[in-house]
C-alpha cells in the first residue's frame, strides 16, 4: 500500500492511500479519516460512497465530515467510485465508465475485466483498511450520496448484520425505472432485468428492508428528483414498515451544499448505531 498523503485533521489523520487491486485488476485510491482515538485502539468505520464523475477526493473535501466524524471518535472512509487507467474501458458519457462504476460487478465486456465495483467495496478494500489501519471491523456503517446512496443502500441490504446503520443523500432509489439505472444496468449486467433488481434499492426495501435504522435525506429541489424516483423508495419503506426516517428538505439540491448541511446529523445518526453495538 502507498501513503499518497497525510494531513492533521480535527486532531486525527486525514489520508490517502493507493494499492494494487485484484478485485479490478488496477491501481485503486481510497480516502481514510482516522480520528484522534485511533492512536490508542481500534475505531468504528463510517464508508462514504460518492455519486457519478467523482473521485475518493470529492466527498473527503466537501462534505465537511471530518469534523463531526473527530467529535464522535470514528473513522471515515471515502473510496473512489470505480477503476481507473491506461487500459480500463471508458465512455465518453460521464454517466458510464470511469467515475461511474454504479458499485456492482459487470458481467459485459467491456466492463467486466474491472468494473467489479461491488466486491472492491463489499470484501477487498474493508480487508485492505482492517489490516493497515486502526479499525474494528465489528462496528460499521454506510452512506453515500446519489450514485453512492444507491450503493450504500443496496449494500446494506444485501449483506445483513455487515452494517450497523445505512443512510443516504439523494439516492438514485429506482434504478431500474430511471434512465440513472437502465443504461448503466443493461451495459455492466446486460439486457436481463431480472438480474438488475438486486441493485434497486426500492426493489431490495419492499422485499427484505434493513435490520437496523436508515435515514434518507433528499433535497426538494433537486434537478434531478425525475432521474432519482424519492418516492418509489418512501413508498417502500412505508409498505414494508422500515425502521427509518425519509425527509425532503424544502429549497436543497443535489450538490455538496446540501451534503454539508446534513452531514453533522448523519455522522451523529451513525455513531449512535455504532457505540450502540
Amino acid at each position: 500500500m502507498e501513503t499518497i498523503s497525510e494531513n492533521r485533521c480535527f486532531g486525527g489523520v486525514q489520508g490517502v492511500y493507493a494499492h494494487d487491486s485484484a478485485v479490478t485488476g488496477c491501481k485503486m485510491t481510497f480516502g481514510l479519516f482516522l480520528p484522534q482515538e485511533a492512536e490508542h485502539g481500534s475505531v468504528p468505520l463510517l464508508w462514504y460512497l460518492s455519486g457519478l464523475t467523482c473521485t475518493h477526493e470529492n466527498a473527503m473535501t466537501k462534505a465537511g465530515a471530518q469534523a463531526w466524524a473527530a467529535d464522535h471518535g470514528i473513522a471515515l472512509c471515502f473510496p473512489d467510485t470505480s477503476p481507473r487507467g491506461e487500459g480500463v474501458a471508458n465512455d465518453d458519457a460521464y454517466d458510464l465508465g470511469q467515475g461511474a462504476g454504479f458499485y456492482v460487478n459487470a458481467t459485459q465486456d467491456p466492463w467486466k475485466p474491472h468494473f467489479q465495483m461491488w466486491d472492491y467495496i463489499a470484501e477487498e478494500l474493508p480487508r485492505v483498511v482492517d489490516h493497515n489501519f486502526a479499525i474494528d471491523p465489528e462496528r460499521q456503517s454506510i452512506t453515500g450520496h446519489s450514485m453512492g446512496g444507491h450503493g450504500a443502500l443496496t449494500l446494506a441490504m444485501s449483506l445483513p448484520g455487515r452494517y450497523a446503520s445505512v443512510s443516504a443523500f439523494s439516492p438514485i432509489a429506482n434504478p431500474t425505472q430511471s434512465d440513472w439505472g437502465r443504461k448503466q444496468l443493461t451495459a455492466y449486467l446486460g439486457s436481463d432485468e431480472e438480474a438488475w433488481k438486486a441493485h434497486d434499492s426500492s426493489l431490495l426495501m419492499l422485499d427484505r428492508g434493513f435490520d437496523g435504522p436508515v435515514l434518507i435525506d433528499q433535497g426538494a429541489s433537486d434537478q434531478f428528483l425525475n432521474l432519482l424516483k424519492p418516492e418509489a423508495l418512501a413508498h417502500s419503506m412505508a409498505a414494508r414498515r422500515q425502521d427509518g426516517t425519509f425527509r425532503m428538505q424544502k429549497g436543497y439540491d443535489h450538490s455538496y451544499f446540501f451534503v454539508s448541511t446534513f452531514m453533522e446529523e448523519h455522522v451523529a445518526f451513525h455513531a449512535e448505531a455504532l457505540y450502540a453495538l
